[in-house]
């Protein structure tokens, strides 16, 4: 397998030393020593039958050898494998279309380990569109990530890749090109860093003349949302343009910056929400009242806090962020720093409304697009006090899988928790997590034992 390196041992161990409260949930954390730049932790349930599923949990960059679902599903009989993808915490240097090599390793590792007979995808919040892409490949072969209309392609060391058994999508990005789609700022007068020229009236999220309340949910008119999504789409295509113009210009030795191979583009006021939201020029964030996020279509299921079922039209309980004006102007948490490629490989997308009208295939990051290629079982469950509510439903209307199953798990946060400041009563929401993975958990009992 390989030496593995001594500071992902200690990178590792660290994190799992900071995160007392969940590791001590499971006694012997196992770290898997493996090649190269990813990182591996093993979960097995303390008691009990011996496991016969195993789950994969991992992110485009965050640091998951702690994430929740590790304990809460091994407790619950399953053996967990959590992982760190090579571009953790390092988003500058992120290509997408290498994440499912990454995969891959846990899934062949999975496949080892005795008594495990199925493999499962866990995909949370930036998981989804890595998951979703690489069974997508896994299904349909490199054809699918290797498609001209992609504004960035897939190699053909992704052939081949062994197909799990079935994700389990728990509050997943639509795609995070998607979501720079719909926070970035459009009231920017031109790209420089910081911008030079005041933002534009019209299209300023943050004055009131527009809808914007600072103290409390913002009141946007139907014309000015419409407006607003179609300048979201337009700065996102002019950023693409100039990404491409210059990798262009690369390639033909014509560029005139001494880089020959890459370059950085900074991409002001362009917080997004999977940053936080106080980051966030979306409307939805500063108008939780925006049905075309915030609300599924049509009557969905509704996991409720004492465990019953119901069937309604479902309304996120999120709370507006009064921090929005403050932070989206700022350069730690409103100022978004790529590569060219990595802006074009993961956060890049064409769109001519950044909520009716987008190009889901034109990028690999898409679970949208994604889902559309997978047949395996698929369970989308969305967090109830968060914004991808009506992302999930869509995703979930659109997965050509003939075994699907969506819920909304109530008054959960983004991190499966419950959302305190949306709650009339304390303890409202007190049971989101444990609703969550006990019925995570009976969706994979029901089909793999």
């Amino acid at each position: 397998m390989g030496r593995f390196p001594t500071r992902a041992v200690l990178a590792a161990a660290a994190a799992l030393t900071l995160a007392p409260d969940i590791a001590a949930a499971q006694s012997r954390p196992e770290l898997i020593p493996v090649p190269g730049r990813i990182k591996m932790v093993l979960y097995r349930p303390d008691s009990g039958p011996a496991p016969t599923v195993g789950i994969i949990v991992m992110h485009r960059t965050s640091n998951y050898l702690t994430h929740r679902a590790c304990t809460e599903l091994s407790r619950r009989g399953f053996l967990m494998l959590c992982m760190n993808s090579r571009f953790e915490n390092n988003e500058p240097a992120v290509d997408f279309e290498q994440l499912p090599l990454d995969v891959k390793q846990g899934v062949q590792f999975l496949r080892k380990q005795p008594g495990i007979t199925k493999v499962v995808l866990f995909g949370h919040s930036g998981g989804g569109p890595i998951m979703a892409l690489y069974q997508a490949v896994a299904e349909k072969g490199v054809a699918y990530c290797k498609s001209e209309t992609k504004l960035t392609q897939c190699t053909d060391a992704l052939a081949g890749l062994p197909p799990a058994d079935g994700i389990v999508f728990t509050d997943a990005h639509p795609g995070n090109a998607i979501n720079l789609l719909r926070g970035i700022n459009p009231s920017v007068a031109n790209e420089n860093n910081p911008p030079d020229a005041p933002p534009v009236a019209a299209l300023d999220p943050f004055n009131p003349a527009n809808g914007f309340n600072p103290s409390g949910p913002s009141n946007y008119s139907t014309e000015f949302q419409d407006r607003y999504f179609r300048a979201q789409a337009a700065r996102m295509n002019r950023l693409i343009d100039g990404a491409r113009d210059k990798l262009d210009r690369m390639n033909r030795n014509a560029y005139p910056y001494p880089y020959p191979d890459d370059d950085v583009i900074v991409i002001p006021r362009g917080g997004n929400p999977g940053s936080g939201p106080g980051a966030s020029a979306a409307l939805f964030v500063a108008m939780p009242g925006i049905a075309a996020v915030n609300s599924t279509a049509k009557p969905a299921r509704l996991l409720r806090n004492d465990g019953s079922i119901v069937s309604d039209v479902i309304k996120s309980v999120y709370v507006a962020d009064p921090k929005l004006s403050r932070d989206n102007l700022r350069f730690g948490t409103g100022t978004k720093i790529y590569t060219l490629r990595s802006f074009l490989s993961a956060n890049a997308i064409r769109a001519k409304h950044a909520i009716d009208d987008i190009d889901f295939c034109s990028t690999n990051n898409s679970t949208v697009c994604a889902v559309q290629s997978i047949t395996v079982p698929v369970l989308f469950t969305a967090m109830g006090a968060h914004y991808f509510i009506r992302d999930n439903e869509r995703m979930f209307e659109m997965s050509a899988s003939n075994d699907k199953d969506f819920i909304t798990i109530e008054g959960a946060v983004h991190g499966f928790t419950p959302c305190t400041r949306c709650e009339n009563t304390p303890g409202q929401y007190s049971n989101s997590v444990k609703n969550l993975f006990d019925y995570i958990a009976k969706w994979m009992h029901d089909r793999y034992r």
